[in-house]
């Protein structure tokens, strides 16, 4: 299992790779990865700001679903720091025997690290304004 918060680009290959298990049907990834624009506003860079638990309730949450039934491995990366445009700042993988499981433990993951992980986000805008955006 990887669960980690880092500083440095993420490998969405390296979190598939680390999910491989010979009795897994499928593996299904997810990149989250930084955009242009929000709200009808173009975006130029974002920042992302973790609390200092934010690795440990990473871990808890791919604990849980790597205990779920049916699921062989997950791996789940977040990115701190400031991130360029088309930078990765989610990986994840997950593995299962078929597809339709690896699917959607795959987007139910992704949608629990993005309602309980501590870590805010700093958007900055062509025309020069910023933002944060409240983490759970």
């Amino acid at each position: 299992m990887i669960a980690r918060v880092v500083d440095a680009p993420l490998s969405v290959a390296e979190h598939e790779d680390a999910v491989a298990d010979k009795a897994a049907g499928a593996v299904v990834s997810f990149a989250g990865v930084v955009r242009d624009h929000d709200g009808g506003r173009s975006v130029t860079e974002l920042e992302y700001v973790g609390h200092p638990t934010a690795e440990q309730v990473l871990t808890e949450i791919a604990a849980e679903f790597a205990a779920r039934e049916g699921v062989h491995a997950v791996a789940v990366s977040h990115r701190i720091g400031l991130l360029g445009i088309g930078d990765v700042a989610l990986a994840c993988a997950v593995s299962t025997s078929h597809r339709g499981a690896a699917f959607a433990a795959c987007a139910d993951l992704v949608d629990e690290v993005k309602a309980r992980l501590p870590i805010w986000k700093r958007q900055v805008f062509t025309d020069g304004e910023e933002e944060w955006v409240a983490c759970p």
